[in-house]
């Protein structure tokens, strides 16, 4: 996030009644309702996280072992069986959902 200078886009009546609560101090001004992103939304670190997951899942499935992938991703053994866990649940949930189609 950064700062706007509000002068370049509020008008001056806006600036003087802000002036009267908050005169010279930052000000924070949320997000309109239902205009809020999910973590990571904004930079694709949820996406990110997404595909390094799947990847680690696959890896597991073709012979990596737990202690490799941890290694290599610099993960401790127990978020590696998390991971592999979560994306199992995941892929068993894709299945059911297109044996229901």
């Amino acid at each position: 996030m950064k700062y706007i200078n509000a002068k370049n886009v509020l008008p001056d009546e806006i600036i003087k009644i802000i002036q009267e609560y908050v005169n010279g101090e930052y000000l924070y001004i949320p997000i309109k309702n239902g205009e809020e992103k999910s973590w990571g939304e904004k930079s694709g670190a949820r996406e990110s996280l997404k595909r390094r997951n799947a990847e680690i899942y696959s890896r597991y499935n073709n012979g990596a072992t737990v202690l490799d992938l941890a290694e290599e991703y610099y993960l401790s053994d127990k978020s590696i069986r998390r991971i592999i866990g979560a994306e199992k649940k995941l892929y068993e949930k894709t299945l059911k959902n297109k044996k229901i189609d």
